[in-house]
């Protein structure tokens, strides 16, 4: 079966800045975000939508694998926050793009959907049903978030695109792992907009419609789960911590990273980060580090390249790519 490699990569985020200080307003400051969270500043749009800032990061990834949308067949839109409940944003993105033989629809994963949508755009590769992929993480929290609540320092708005191909060549995704537990669904959720509480006045009135997070739950969940999966996929491929080049996990949270890498003995200066600059953008959280580190950094036949997420759901994974 063919292997899945990385063509070519972009990403978008909105020209708005909202620094710590925008905070102080609901009773927190800059020192204790910066702390807990290493969080410096984030993105907001300002009149954009999801597949607007997607298609963004999709158009630069096109332009860095040098093909025409047209080659495109097949489009994966990992997404919390879509233009509409229906269609699909990656149909809009699609249409946008000028991709007119791609097939298109998007994943709910929240946090875990890029990887989510990796996995899969992976697996039509090597099925032979698709050779070109494009994989996008998109988010807008900003539109769900209720910014009088003290967890709206959490999350800014972003956009990653990530193109795929097939290879026969001994390099690629390797390995993915990915798992789910429904148990914790209330652990980060969106209560209403959907058919079990539809939208009323009275939803809407009650902030209903915004994200709601037990912060602990999320850490501990973080930290017990995706360490045993990072060494899971490592085992599975007969590797170790040693053999890794560089993580691009999901930003949660400076804090939550920092432990997951002690759990797991992988040195910080290896992990790879950018939620000082944008905070955490969910689904756009792995492609937007891919992308950043993929331009900025040199690596070589048979480096590799770790992998980790979790998000609501529960959901999480790790998977891992061999340069």
């Amino acid at each position: 079966m063919p292997n899945a490699i990385i063509l070519g990569t972009g990403s978008c985020v909105p020209d708005k800045v909202l620094p710590n200080t925008h905070f102080e307003r609901v009773g927190s400051n800059d020192a204790w975000i910066q702390e807990r969270l290493g969080i410096k500043e984030r993105r907001v749009v300002d009149g954009q939508t999801t597949s607007d800032i997607a298609t963004g990061a999709a158009l630069k990834a096109i332009e860095a694998a040098g093909i025409s949308a047209e080659d495109i067949d097949l489009i994966v839109l990992a997404t919390a926050t879509p233009d509409r409940p229906a269609p699909a944003t990656a149909c809009a993105v699609q249409e946008k793009i000028g991709a007119n033989n791609a097939v298109a629809f998007d994943i709910s994963a929240v946090c875990s959907g890029a990887l989510f949508a990796l996995s899969t755009g992976c697996q039509y590769i090597a099925s032979g049903m698709f050779r070109t992929v494009m994989v996008i993480g998109a988010d807008t929290f900003s539109n769900i978030t209720d910014w009088d609540r003290r967890d709206s320092v959490f999350f800014g708005d972003g956009a990653g695109a990530i193109l795929l191909t097939a290879t026969e060549e001994d390099r690629g995704f390797l390995q993915f792992e990915l798992h789910s537990d429904g148990a914790g669904k209330d652990g980060f959720t969106v209560p209403a907009g959907g058919c079990e509480i539809p939208t009323t006045a009275e939803t809407m009135a009650q902030g209903l419609h915004n994200f709601q997070m037990d912060g602990k739950a999320v850490f501990e969940t973080a930290v017990s789960v995706v360490p045993p999966t990072i060494e899971s996929v490592l085992a599975k491929c007969e590797l170790t911590v040693d053999d890794i080049q560089c993580m691009l996990p999901h930003q949660p949270s400076i804090r939550i990273l920092q432990e997951i890498a002690r759990r797991v003995n992988l040195p910080w200066e290896k992990v790879r980060t950018n939620m000082d600059r944008y905070a955490n953008t969910s689904g756009g959280t792995i492609p937007i580090v891919l992308d950043e580190t993929w331009r900025s950094e040199s690596f070589h036949a048979g480096d590799h390249i770790l992998f980790a997420a979790v998000g609501a759901g529960w959901t999480w994974g790790a998977a891992l790519y061999k340069c």
